[in-house]
């Protein structure tokens, strides 16, 4: 359960459009999770998602194919972007997610059951992963 206020930024409507859809889907994310299937993905300029590349590739795959309170193995993702043998490599690009949440590599788990890393620590994966577990539950009431 979301305990503080979210915050607004001074100025918030200054901001450019890609940070006001970015800021948007994030407070959805948080509060209301069920819109964020409904919001426009924000704009991403970063060059990593703009080349061609399986990394590239494993990002866009895990934004598009793995929904919210869904988990997925590294395979079984390496499988979704087109190289079943590449788990591995799939690691290396959920390393490399220059936008962590919006693209939900925290929903990639070992085949184990394990959660696995995570670049903000394996208690903030958790929390992420029992935060979209918990509202996909109420949704579902």
């Amino acid at each position: 359960e979301p305990s503080l206020a979210c915050e607004e930024c001074e100025g918030a409507e200054e901001m450019p459009q890609p940070l006001q859809q970015c800021r948007a889907w994030l407070r959805a994310y948080f509060w209301e999770p069920a819109s964020t299937a409904t919001l426009p993905v924000p704009a991403f300029h970063h060059p990593l998602l703009q080349r061609d590349s399986f990394t590239r590739q494993v990002l866009w795959t895990l934004l598009r194919d793995v929904k919210f309170g869904e988990a997925v193995s590294y395979k079984q993702l390496a499988e979704l972007a087109g190289n079943s043998r590449a788990a591995r490599a799939v690691g290396g690009a959920m390393r490399s997610n220059p936008i962590p949440i919006i693209i939900p590599c925290h929903r990639v788990i070992r085949s184990s059951g394990d959660s696995g890393n995570y670049g903000g620590g394996q208690l903030m994966k958790e929390w992420l992963l029992a935060h979209e577990k918990l509202q996909k539950e109420k949704l579902q009431e």
